[in-house]
């Protein structure tokens, strides 16, 4: 299945300030989030921010909470999306108005994103795991996550398959902006 932009949400899960830091590729995956968020924005995608615990692991990281903009925030203590009650509504909302595809990105690839994709997969959505756009601690984990994603029907993708997908076709105004995104 490819992704259509008039079905797909972004979910952006847990880029939080003192939860960056200790990712292995962190910094390349807050880069490709951001791409993420300006193509959601540019091609009017609902957007979903999730923040774990930010009492303690501090606030989504100010680069891309900017970028965010108004977007939905939900602070939660569980780690899957898809357990906390509100976000969880949020995300049955957005499949109710014919949304039922979401573009999944974020940390830690193995706990949150993980369990979250599989939350939501079993619930009946198409999820697109971006996994330039997911870090954990360790490199291991990330790659034992993509693998299980895979294992219980989510689609692995990368940042640019997503654009491109979304786009769907060249030489419109959108595409020379967001394509420059990925070159």
């Amino acid at each position: 299945m490819l992704i259509d932009r008039l079905k797909a949400t972004l979910l952006l899960v847990d880029i939080q300030e003192r939860l960056l830091p200790a990712m292995a590729g962190g910094e390349d995956a807050l880069k490709r989030c951001s791409i993420l968020l300006k193509a959601a924005r540019a091609l009017d995608l609902p957007v979903t921010v999730s923040e774990q615990y930010p009492k303690g692991l501090g606030p989504t990281v100010a680069a891309l909470k900017e970028e965010a903009g108004t977007a939905a925030r939900f602070e939660k203590l569980d780690f899957s999306c898809w357990k906390d009650a509100a976000l969880k509504d949020h995300m049955i909302g957005h499949h109710e108005r014919q949304r039922p595809l979401v573009l999944l990105a974020g940390i830690e690839a193995h706990v949150c994103v993980l369990q979250t994709a599989i939350d939501l997969a079993q619930a009946g959505f198409g999820v697109f795991a971006v996994a330039d756009a997911m870090a954990s601690r360790a490199p291991s984990s990330h790659a034992l996550a993509l693998d299980r994603m895979r294992q219980n029907a989510v689609s692995v993708v990368n940042t640019e398959m997503v654009v491109f997908e979304l786009l769907k076709q060249a030489g419109t105004a959108e595409f020379k902006t967001l394509s420059a995104l990925v070159r």
